[in-house]
């Protein structure tokens, strides 16, 4: 899965992976706030085509994803950015 930013705009992204849409807050510096203590501080991904939250983190995790698409795209998006 290779994602695609849609817009940026200061710490923000949006964009899709997969058949997922995205959002992300990231800093330039590690924080203890970040998923594994890294840069993305907050990650929201949804169903390309719904509302459905499948995964949320806001300084620690809202909403653990619940299948291996999911987990694969948040891994990607962490890999990439975290």
């Amino acid at each position: 899965m290779e994602p695609i930013i849609t817009k940026q705009t200061g710490n923000w992204m949006t964009g899709h992976i997969g058949p997922f849409r995205f959002e992300i807050k990231r800093f330039e510096e590690p924080s203890v706030f970040g998923i594994d203590e890294g840069r993305i501080s907050k990650l929201w991904l949804a169903w390309k085509d719904s509302y459905g939250t499948v995964a949320a983190f806001d300084r620690g995790w809202d909403k653990l994803p619940g299948f291996d698409e999911a987990w694969e795209a948040v891994d990607t998006l962490c890999t990439l950015w975290n």
